[in-house]
């Protein structure tokens, strides 16, 4: 039995040390929690800063992206595994006339010309995947309803588990190709044209040196023959007067001066010494002017102009062709005395020697052959024309004339390389060179100079 006692309750303080272990706990709770939260704010910053610079690296890298394909001149084309456009470049879009926009999710095969060549197309298409394509040419369909050759290459386009989920096809018109191909030709025909011409200039100044080292060694004894001859000259003058002198006095009646004088033909001697002696001085006379002429041409490495008359080049090239041609090669030169150019002599004696030649080949076969040469002053030009009378030039070499190693001779009778050479000559005297065949048949090489200013002052 319990007693009336009352049982007391005793409820402790808030600052009763029974909690101060529970507060402390509390405390500390909270501040690692705030840390927490720091370190995963401070982490999402840093996430947040990430990603906006991965993300201006992706849009940099798109817009990279968008103008290399933008600014490809060959067409790219992107396509599923069924031949669904996904992508193409403004390179196709602007040949075929439409927006990308308006390509995607079409069939490629659509954008071949006709049915043809979408059979073909799908057929080559399906090899893809085992061999892929390269350089096959196809017609595409262009805006305007034409059609587009185009050189093709395509490759599949493998997920990472190497399974096909599309194409890639890029291509270049064949047009663009075929000017590529025309430019790197002509880069390679002016190669071989500067090969030649040098290989020539170097043949020509060994040529040079030869000729005028046989030019000076000619010079000395062809003036001494021409020196004694004069003087024989002179002598057979005064022998003939003695002679004659002689036969007039007391000696005419000695019949036997007259039967040796008879016997030894002196009247026939002395009648044919003159002509003799002149042939000899008009022989020594033509040496001396080819070895002058052959010291001109030697200097065709001279770099300094010089005023060329061209009517001396002229004369001097005709006689020298001419000496060598047969002798039914009628050459008619109609050039005005007056007609002066810059230049040099010996280069340009070249060039119209070679034309000179070539006339007189040309004309072989004709029953009379004939080369004219006329001259005149046009347009601040002096200009001269060959004129033959030969069979002319046909329509297909007349734009390859000029060319290094073309000739329409015969094998071991001509290298190709005169006219090549001469076009080069006159082209550095800053002038021009070109053939045609006039109306009234043969063939016409002209030969045009930048003129003196004397000579340009006066045009004829």
């Amino acid at each position: 039995m319990t007693t009336g006692k009352r049982m007391s309750t005793t409820v402790p303080r808030a600052n009763s040390p029974l909690h101060a272990p529970d507060e402390q706990f509390g405390e500390q709770a909270w501040i690692e929690v705030i840390q927490k939260m720091d370190e995963v704010y401070n982490e999402l910053l840093q996430y947040e800063v990430a990603l906006e610079e991965k993300n201006a690296a992706l849009e940099d890298s798109h817009q990279f992206i968008e103008s290399v394909l933008s600014s490809m001149s060959d067409i790219l084309l992107v396509c599923d595994r069924h031949g669904s456009i996904v992508e193409v470049n403004a390179s196709l879009a602007h040949i075929v006339g439409k927006s990308a926009k308006e390509l995607e999710e079409t069939s490629i095969y659509d954008l071949f010309f006709d049915d043809a060549q979408r059979t073909r197309a799908r057929t080559m298409f399906a090899r893809v995947v085992h061999e892929g394509l390269s350089d096959i040419e196809f017609f595409l369909r262009s805006g305007d309803g034409s059609t587009v050759p185009v050189s093709m290459n395509c490759t599949p386009r493998l997920s990472q588990t190497g399974k096909l989920i599309g194409m890639v096809v890029t291509g270049r018109p064949v047009g663009e190709l075929q000017r590529a191909y025309q430019a790197l030709r002509q880069a390679h025909d002016d190669l071989k044209r500067t090969q030649g011409q040098l290989l020539h200039a170097e043949k020509m100044v060994s040529l040079g040196r030869l000729v005028a080292g046989v030019a000076h060694e000619l010079n000395n004894p062809i003036s001494f023959v021409l020196g004694n001859v004069l003087s024989l000259q002179r002598y057979a003058q005064r022998l003939e007067r003695y002679l004659g002198a002689v036969h007039a006095t007391d000696c005419a009646e000695d019949a036997a001066l007259q039967a040796v004088r008879q016997e030894l033909r002196i009247d026939r001697i002395l009648s044919d010494m003159p002509v003799l002696i002149e042939g000899m001085v008009e022989g020594a006379e033509r040496t001396r002017d080819i070895v002058d002429a052959l010291k001109r041409f030697s200097a065709i490495d001279k770099t300094s102009p010089e005023e060329v008359r061209l009517n001396d080049v002229v004369e001097r090239s005709v006689r020298w062709v001419t000496q060598s041609a047969s002798a039914h090669f009628v050459v008619d030169v109609d050039v005005p005395p007056d007609l002066v150019c810059t230049g040099s002599s010996g280069q340009l004696q070249q060039v119209v020697m070679n034309l000179v030649q070539n006339a007189c080949d040309a004309t072989a076969d004709q029953e009379r052959p004939r080369l004219r040469i006329s001259g005149g002053c046009e347009s601040g030009m002096v200009c001269l024309r060959f004129t033959d009378n030969g069979p002319g030039i046909a329509a297909e070499n007349l734009s390859r004339l000029f060319e290094p190693f073309f000739t329409t001779k015969q094998v071991g009778q001509g290298t190709g390389l005169g006219l090549s050479i001469s076009y080069g000559i006159v082209e550095r005297h800053g002038g021009r060179l070109s053939a045609a065949n006039p109306a009234s048949g043969g063939a016409e090489f002209s030969l045009c100079l930048p003129a003196t200013k004397a000579d340009s002052d006066h045009p004829r």
